[in-house]
């Protein structure tokens, strides 16, 4: 495969769609991205975890700015996140990050789609060129797609794949697929 990489599997996610499902209002509290008039996130839900601080985001354009990210109040909602994000054993440890970027918790509900885009020119996307997705909850009919490959992300996997180049992701199962995305520095 040229552009999916699976870079780890076994990744114990339970813990955390445990602190999710309690947390159901984290679900939407920022929809910018899925509002956004040509946005191809319009059929998903977030869950900013990491961004660029809210005081900051006047306007569509200051997405595109560099900025540092914060924690938002997700990230102490959901303990399990921890040591998935930092620390030892960590995929930032594993990708040997020198800088995290955003993250976020997307879900994609039955029947939805992520419509075809890349993040080409997006100051955030080529200034953290690792971009990593770990299922948290799929099913074998939700497929995601890179150019012309297609594969089905499994449940506690993590993957790193060109979010310069088109890709999209279809749900077609009866469950929604929630994934973590984890932007990080690389050198």
């Amino acid at each position: 495969m040229r552009h999916f990489q699976k870079i780890a599997s076994g990744i114990d996610v339970v813990p955390l769609l445990m602190q999710l499902n309690r947390n159901v209002d984290l679900w939407d509290a920022n929809p910018a991205r899925r509002l956004w008039p040509t946005s191809a996130h319009k059929a998903m839900r977030d869950i900013w975890v990491r961004m660029r601080a809210p005081n900051e985001l006047a306007g569509p354009e200051t997405y595109n700015t560099p900025h540092l990210s914060v924690w938002y109040p997700a990230f102490h909602a959901l303990p399990a996140l921890r040591p998935i994000l930092v620390g030892p054993s960590s995929i930032q440890a594993r990708c040997e990050s020198v800088h995290l970027g955003a993250v976020l918790i997307t879900k994609v509900p039955p029947g939805c789609q992520i419509d075809p885009h890349n993040d080409k020119g997006a100051w955030h996307s080529e200034y953290h060129n690792c971009k990593v997705y770990i299922p948290l909850q799929g099913n074998d009919r939700c497929t995601n797609t890179c150019a012309d490959e297609t594969v089905v992300m499994r449940t506690g996997e993590a993957w790193i794949f060109d979010n310069l180049v088109d890709h999209s992701v279809v749900n077609a199962g009866e469950e929604d697929r929630i994934t973590l995305i984890i932007s990080m520095r690389v050198e």
